[in-house]
């Protein structure tokens, strides 16, 4: 293996513990970059433009009219 390491320890002697928590704030934080972004609620008022689409549209979409 002639990869370089991800972290390096550059100063002092971290025990196995605060090795442990440094690594799980970094894999934290880097997995919320990675995450997608939840897609936004559509408004009221876009709604409103669209009043055939609704919670039950697909129920009422079967009956006659």
């Amino acid at each position: 293996m002639d990869e370089e390491p991800l972290v390096s320890v550059v100063r002092g002697t971290p025990t196995d513990l605060e090795l442990a928590a440094l690594v799980t704030i970094i894999a934290a934080r880097s997995a919320a970059v990675d995450a997608r972004p939840a897609r936004p609620a559509t408004s009221t008022w876009a709604r409103s433009a669209r009043p055939s689409i609704g919670p039950a549209s697909w129920r009422s979409s079967g009956l006659p009219r």
